[in-house]
């Protein structure tokens, strides 16, 4: 695989996870009554905590591996299993209406009011709805997918980790406009596609992981299936 191959890989993979589009009627019922200042300052701040989680674990995950024994077939396995689950959940069920009721309305600063629905919704909005031990499994793994291409490898994996926290900001700015957009049926049939592609990437890591931790008891062409010819 190319480097240009795991770095598109790797953004869909976060994309799908992570589910910024799908994610932003969860963000609208967590700020309604807040204006269009405080729900970009809440945007940016959220943003800023997904670039900085995530890039730490792309950077020490391995060396937490390490430190727990755990191997990356191990890891690829209890990934994509975690990926699964979530991934159906989404499949199923509505996320549009589970925060609704964090919300709450007052006159504050825009700044005041980030700060106190930030530490609100770091947890569980931010974490882990937005990044969680999906999130984390597909950093980790595609960081060792990026070790042997050295310097560059771990530089576009920065670059998509940034894209990402940007596709976050942005969808969130856009709140409004996506909304009346896509409307709800829309939205809840972007959560859901974004869900059966999650479930197959998921399935896609366990066969991997398996592949990895067995002798040929994995196909090579189901392991590696889009394999460039030479």
């Amino acid at each position: 695989m190319s480097l240009a191959d795991l770095s598109v890989n790797f953004f869909v993979a976060l994309f799908a996870l992570i589910d910024p589009v799908g994610n932003v009627p969860v963000f609208a019922a967590a700020t309604v009554g807040a204006t269009a200042a405080g729900r970009r300052r809440l945007a940016l701040y959220i943003a800023l905590f997904s670039l900085v989680f995530l890039a730490l674990f792309y950077f020490a995950g391995l060396q937490i591996l390490q430190f727990f024994g755990v191997s990356m077939a191990a890891f690829r396995i209890a990934g994509g299993i975690l990926l699964f689950i979530m991934g159906l959940d989404m499949a199923r069920n509505d996320f549009t209406t589970r925060f609704a009721d964090v919300s709450e309305s007052g006159p504050q600063s825009t700044g005041v009011y980030a700060r106190e629905r930030f530490e609100r919704l770091v947890v569980p909005f931010a974490m882990p709805l937005l990044i969680g031990p999906g999130a984390i499994s597909t950093v980790v793994i595609y960081a060792a997918e990026a070790k042997p291409f050295g310097l560059a490898g771990f530089a576009a994996g920065v670059g998509v980790i940034a894209a990402i926290s940007f596709t976050i900001l942005a969808a969130f700015w856009l709140t409004g406009l996506i909304s009346r957009a896509l409307g709800r049926i829309g939205m809840t049939i972007v959560v859901r596609v974004l869900g059966l592609i999650l479930c197959a990437m998921a399935v896609q890591f366990v066969i991997v992981g398996i592949g990895a931790a067995t002798h040929d008891l994995v196909r090579h062409d189901a392991v590696v299936p889009y394999a460039v010819k030479k």
